[in-house]
């Protein structure tokens, strides 16, 4: 079935009135649409795309912010069989002609004025296939003579009626190009099956309650396909889903829509945790106790629900008096009705998920890849493990193959990469499995654990292993490191680049009279050094003499997305900072 039209029919037919997304016009605050008038956008502008020229098969862009205009385009290309491609917001013109080419897109949308101008750059250039740029907003200054339209006018005459095509579960719904921590993206492709069976897997195996009463708040990028499975999951149910734009404003979004779910990455939740451990330790001797005393009663309460057994009378009489006191007031930082959060892109360590367990908040850590259809596994509400992956999704089968990588089969799986035929038989077995690239282990219970990213094992001189993952997981539990790059690979001992909390360095220096004028100072003061160096020890204590950060080197900025330290989802391109920073790695041994 035609994954958009399994998506509208079903929410026009039972709730036409009722509110399907929110999104924040700057002018008149946060506005909602129905979804009569959702679907209605969603058919005007999928059959401007059909009286545009796009045929079903035809691949049309996306190269915008998240954003209700977003989705909408979507699921406009889907329902008339086309094939959406999303393009990173932030990817340079270079990186977004890449992914055009290669995808042979033909129609692409864009969100702000540079997106813009680098698809009229690539317009104009011979042999890219894009023919025409989409602008989705009027505050954009364009060239109408470069088949150029903002997005108001391209669907101003469009028919509102209803314009699906029939598709099958192996017809291809989507191509989204890896963000490429390794070597050249590949066009995954995603099909209408893959997605919808996985969505019906994800309601089998949580069996949630009221979920049409729900509202999730979008801020990771649409682009990544974490974000898209789970905001277009939330449509499938019939949830409400709210559109945020620009990612640093999550804190204001937060207390502004007030979501119940909303899905994230580690670094969200041990920001949290490390913010809220930091004030409990600055507070008084009674504040203290208080603190202690409520994590311990959530956490008793947590691990008898976590057990599926009754919490005693005496025992909820003190969960609701920890909840009043401490509780509410960090649910209230976060909107104060948070209660389900799906985790995935790397590991989370089992301090955070405990804590959040206490505090009543489910943080459900799953796991999969962009060829995966996202999630394989994930923790159900009740009798999963922390520090675990969680266990498969219905329909998934899982095994550990050679080296300990993890293996996966079933609806989710990719139908392949696009125009690579010899890459995608590449990360098959000869028997069908699709090989992750990651090692791990399942236990007698079908719990899925993480040990590391084959590719990132690091060997030392001395022969010893080390798992990068882990020890920068473990690292960054606080708040005073903010980024963290391991060393080990052919050296003697592990050594780290580190980036600071600079909120928190600014801080410490303040309180130590060190200036913040000149970061590349600050960070070389020997007082920075020396507290940096204290904790490290402190938080590596647990490991083995072998596995322990030795040296380091603390850096004066962020890894970048620009400089193409990072992707777009935050994950640390290796190869890359280790070329870069050769000269001071070099240093350190």
């Amino acid at each position: 079935m035609n994954l958009a039209e399994a998506i509208i029919q079903k929410n026009i037919q039972k709730h036409a009135i009722k509110p399907a997304i929110g999104f924040k016009k700057k002018e008149a605050g946060w506005k909602e649409l129905s979804w009569g008038k959702f679907s209605e956008i969603i058919f005007k502008t999928a059959n401007a795309l059909k009286s545009a020229g796009i045929r079903e098969n035809d691949k049309v862009a996306i190269y915008s912010d998240n954003s209700s205009e977003w989705m909408i385009f979507d699921l406009a290309a889907m329902a008339i069989g086309a094939v959406t491609v999303p393009v990173y917001s932030t990817n340079n013109a270079e990186q977004a002609e890449y992914i055009i080419r290669d995808s042979e897109s033909k129609i692409i949308l864009v969100g702000d004025q540079a997106q813009y101008d680098a698809c009229l750059g690539i317009l104009q250039k011979e042999n890219t296939g894009l023919g025409t740029i989409i602008i989705s907003k009027k505050a954009v200054w364009i060239k109408k003579e470069f088949s150029s339209f903002y997005l108001e006018d391209f669907i101003a005459k469009a028919s509102p009626e209803s314009a699906f095509c029939t598709k099958e579960d192996e017809d291809v719904a989507t191509i989204i190009y890896t963000s490429g921590t390794t070597g050249t993206p590949k066009g995954v492709m995603l099909t209408h099956g893959n997605f919808i069976n996985a969505f019906d897997a994800h309601f089998e195996f949580l069996q949630f309650r009221n979920f049409e009463e729900e509202l999730s708040l979008a801020f990771l990028p649409l682009s990544h396909v974490f974000e898209r499975c789970w905001s277009l999951l939330c449509l499938y149910g019939g949830a409400r889903v709210y559109f945020l734009e620009d990612p640093k404003h999550i804190a204001k979004a937060l207390e502004e829509v007030k979501p119940t779910m909303m899905c994230s990455v580690p670094r969200f939740f041990q920001k949290i945790y490390a913010g809220v451990l930091e004030k409990a330790e600055e507070g008084s001797a009674m504040k203290k106790k208080i603190f202690s005393w409520a994590l311990e009663t959530g956490w008793q309460t947590a691990e008898l629900r976590r057990a599926e057994k009754p919490v005693p009378l005496a025992l909820k009489i003190k969960e609701s008096v920890a909840e009043l006191l401490v509780f509410s007031k960090i649910k209230q930082k976060m909107g104060g009705r948070l209660w389900f959060l799906p985790c995935g892109g790397a590991s989370l360590s089992p301090e955070v998920t405990r804590f959040f367990e206490s505090a009543g908040i489910h943080v459900t850590v799953g796991y999969g890849l962009t060829e995966t259809t996202a999630t394989l596994t994930l923790f159900p509400f009740t009798r999963f493990e922390h520090g675990t992956s969680g266990k498969a999704l219905p329909g998934v089968e899982l095994r550990i193959g050679e080296g300990s990588e993890i293996q996966a089969r079933g609806n989710g799986i990719m139908k392949g990469y696009f125009n690579r035929p010899e890459e995608t038989q590449k990360v098959f077995t000869p028997d069908g499995w699709f090989k992750t690239g990651d090692a791990g282990t399942i236990d007698a219970y079908g719990n899925l654990t993480i040990t590391d990213r084959l590719k990132d094992l690091m060997k030392t001189s001395n022969g010893k292993y080390i798992a990068p993952q882990q020890i920068e997981n473990l690292l960054t539990n606080n708040n005073f490191i903010q980024q963290i790059v391991l060393i080990a690979e052919g050296r003697q001992f592990v050594s780290a680049l580190i980036v600071p909390n600079f909120d928190f360095l600014r801080d410490f220096a303040k309180k130590n009279n060190i200036s913040t004028d000149d970061w590349e100072k600050a960070v070389a003061d020997e007082k920075v050094k020396a507290f940096y160096k204290e904790k490290i020890n402190e938080l590596q204590a647990e490991l083995s003499e072998f596995e322990k950060v030795k040296k380091f080197t603390l850096m004066p900025a962020e890894f970048d997305i620009n400089t193409g330290e990072i992707t777009p989802t935050l994950k640390v391109k290796r190869n890359v900072v280790l070329k870069k920073y050769a000269d001071l790695i070099e240093e350190m041994y």
